[in-house]
């Protein structure tokens, strides 16, 4: 079993090596290299890339190109200074390096602008599970008065009177342009961020070259009841998808999840996100609050912040100093270089 794994994931990797296509939303005597291809990161469940597409917007070339030029384009915020990529840079698994991040006119978010890697096989998103798509995501930082602050509507027009752009929806979209398309290109992006290339992703096809041994200890930590990472963060896709309030929640704070249900137990609850590439997306946390991976783990160590809706599962481990070196080591052996230089992402 193990070895018919480890087959398909080298020859995922070969067809995303080689796939190519002259593909743009522009000019298409370019030759880009395809966004759309057969990658699946080894452990994730969920079907193949194209298989988590709605029947709405099913996933093309032409539309995750044409999402792709809108995920850079400044126009789609009411200033026409900020884009999708403002917040979310890949050399930061395509997350803010900044705790909150800063929208039109220097305004201030209130929340951590999470990685964008490995969503196409999300079942819901932003860090309280508002949205339930990728397509109904999109939507949401563009009419944010604290990220683009732009009415859906507004930004269809400004982007409609550019010829290329009209054109381009007019040969994707049945409908052409509209606030919904739009929507729908901005998802069809999002979906082909995918990252399955790291000293991990290796190991679990039992290639363990780049994985050492220190890695593998703190992959036998996480794994463990000791610390218990892998109750929220499972084997292979590093996440849940719950929610859950891992102790970075004080009171007086970001309720989470309870804003949104109104439901006392959850109070405090935020999103779990996935793992890969977490060593790029530094600060941790809704809140942004953690600067880097290793106050993370004090944080899990000393059992969380001390507030009483913390989950019980999250207790003080008392781990040694070698232990968290560990933990270390493997959370950073999540990381996909390729994925964070790959130049298909580029704009």
């Amino acid at each position: 079993m193990k070895d018919a794994r480890a087959v398909r994931t080298g020859v995922t990797l070969a067809l995303a090596g080689l796939a190519l296509a002259n593909a743009t939303c522009g000019d298409s005597s370019v030759p880009v290299e395809r966004l759309v291809d057969a990658r699946l990161p080894t452990g994730v469940a969920g079907g193949a890339l194209a298989d988590t597409a709605p029947p709405g917007n099913a996933l093309t070339e032409a539309r995750a190109q044409l999402g792709k030029r809108l995920f850079f384009d400044g126009r789609l915020s009411r200033t026409g200074l900020v884009s999708c990529s403002t917040c979310h840079a890949q050399a930061n698994a395509f997350s803010d390096p900044a705790p909150v991040s800063t929208g039109v006119d220097g305004r201030v978010g209130t929340r951590n602008a999470p990685a964008l890697v490995n969503l196409a096989w999300g079942t819901s998103f932003f860090w309280d599970g508002r949205a339930a798509s990728l397509e109904e995501q999109a939507g949401r930082p563009i009419e944010n008065p604290l990220e683009m602050d732009a009415p859906l509507a507004d930004v269809v027009t400004r982007v409609g009177a550019d010829a290329s752009y009209a054109r381009a929806f007019a040969g994707d979209y049945d409908d052409g342009l509209t606030t919904e398309t739009l929507r729908f290109a901005l998802a069809s992006f999002v979906r082909t961020l995918v990252s399955g290339g790291s000293p991990y992703d290796r190991h679990l096809a039992r290639d363990d070259t780049t994985f050492d041994a220190a890695a593998a200890r703190g992959e036998t930590l996480f794994l463990s009841e000791r610390a218990a990472c892998f109750h929220c963060h499972s084997p292979g896709s590093l996440t849940n998808g719950g929610y859950f309030n891992n102790g970075s929640f004080v009171a007086g704070g970001d309720t989470g999840r309870q804003a949104l249900t109104g439901r006392a137990g959850d109070l405090g609850k935020f999103k779990v996100p996935g793992l890969r590439n977490v060593a790029a997306s530094a600060p941790y946390m809704h809140d942004g609050s953690l600067a880097t991976l290793a106050d993370v783990i004090d944080q899990y160590d000393a059992g969380g912040r001390g507030d009483p809706a913390t989950d019980p599962q999250v207790r003080p481990l008392g781990l040694t100093a070698d232990q968290r070196a560990d933990l270390l080591a493997f959370l950073t052996s999540l990381t996909d270089d390729a994925f964070l230089k790959d130049p298909r992402f580029r704009p």
